[in-house]
């Protein structure tokens, strides 16, 4: 059977309070991202590994303080003034100023001025600071100082609602039985489960099929 082409199309994510599920994972940065009045400084590190959901909630937290969202490699020292101005900023994948001084000027820039007018600084990373690389003195004493919260490895229950919201955001119908047979045969990585997904979608596209278990068992074959 010839396959059928086929082409990427942007796919939005909900990105919403509603479509975050908790779980003992996430847990404990979930209550702490709710009590931001509670944070040491104002300021605080979100951590947790690739596909955690550190984007999701670090959006839902910014949804609710009005905050600006901004990847760290964009950061310069003059939009600090403007996040300070907002009350609260988001800095996304700290731990890639690592190599990059400018930035790493910028964001204790914005550290030191938001701490001065007393806003709210969130920041995400993979690792903790010691782990970044940084240079500036300055900089790794007040994040090395800075609270930290985590999101863990995801349990089953975390790592079932996941792989229903993937399915669900590309609006692909399975099985009801293929969600837990699928949790305990992948790795346990939500980066895993979004590749996962992605191949199956494409898979059954190209290949005008249903997503089934025998499909399923394909496409982790080849992502293994």
């Amino acid at each position: 059977m010839a396959e059928q082409l086929t082409f990427p199309l942007h796919l939005r994510s909900a990105q919403g309070r509603e479509d975050f599920f908790i779980s003992p994972a996430n847990a404990l940065a979930v209550t702490t991202l709710d009590a931001p009045e509670t944070w040491p400084l104002g300021r605080m590190i979100l951590i947790g590994p690739e596909g955690a959901g550190k984007t999701h909630l670090a959006t839902i937290w910014a949804d609710e303080q009005g905050a600006e969202i901004l990847p760290a490699r964009n950061l310069t020292e003059d939009m600090a003034p403007a996040l300070v101005a907002k009350g609260a900023a988001v800095i996304e994948r700290a731990e890639t100023l690592g190599a990059d001084e400018a930035g790493q000027r910028a964001l204790f820039h914005l550290h030191n001025l938001m701490q001065a007018e007393g806003g709210r600084l969130l920041l995400t990373a993979r690792t903790p600071p010691r782990d970044w690389g940084l240079s500036l003195p300055d900089l790794i004493s007040r994040m090395e100082a800075t609270a930290t919260v985590r999101i863990t490895p995801p349990d089953d229950a975390l790592l079932a609602a996941v792989l229903v919201k993937l399915f669900s955001d590309r609006q692909l119908t399975v099985p009801p039985n293929l969600i837990g047979w699928l949790v305990t045969r992948m790795d346990r990585s939500l980066a895993t489960a979004r590749k996962l997904v992605a191949a199956l979608d494409r898979q059954a596209l190209a290949q005008r099929r249903a997503i089934t278990q025998r499909l399923a068992a394909e496409v982790l074959d080849s992502l293994d």
